[in-house]
């Protein structure tokens, strides 16, 4: 096996996240914080812990099967925690974790920017498609 430099060694280290590479684990994470769910149900839970059916009724549009789906995909990646309290019914609460916490500022940032933008994207999307 040949030896390496140490240059060599940290140009590896970048490599290994670079988030333009398919394989890159960071791009799996970018893919995952981009899904327009993610996105609503981490700005969602910006006010403390939420219940399932307190989301569903806030993210308007999001099928039952998909605030699941993407509830799961979001505590396995430790975005959310899920506290379930054994009642009659069961009730079932979903909080953001550090790491959740710690994307909020960017999360809120793109909402904010989406709503306070739309009406440029619109008339763009208007002269494109009159261009076209």
């Amino acid at each position: 096996m040949a030896t390496r430099t140490i240059e060599q060694r940290r140009q590896d280290a970048r490599a290994a996240y670079d988030a333009y590479l398919a394989a890159c684990p960071a791009r799996q994470l970018l893919d995952t914080i981009s899904d327009k769910w993610v996105s609503l149900l981490l700005n969602a839970l910006a006010d403390g812990p939420k219940r399932y059916s307190d989301l569903s009724r806030i993210v308007a549009g999001v099928s039952q099967k998909m605030l699941t789906q993407t509830l799961r995909s979001m505590e396995r990646d430790g975005l959310v925690t899920r506290t379930v309290t054994p009642a009659v019914p069961v009730r079932v609460d979903y909080e953001l974790t550090g790491l959740g916490r710690d994307l909020q500022p960017l999360m809120r940032a793109i909402k904010s920017w989406a709503e306070s933008h739309i009406e440029q994207v619109h008339e763009a999307r208007a002269d494109y498609d009159a261009r076209a």
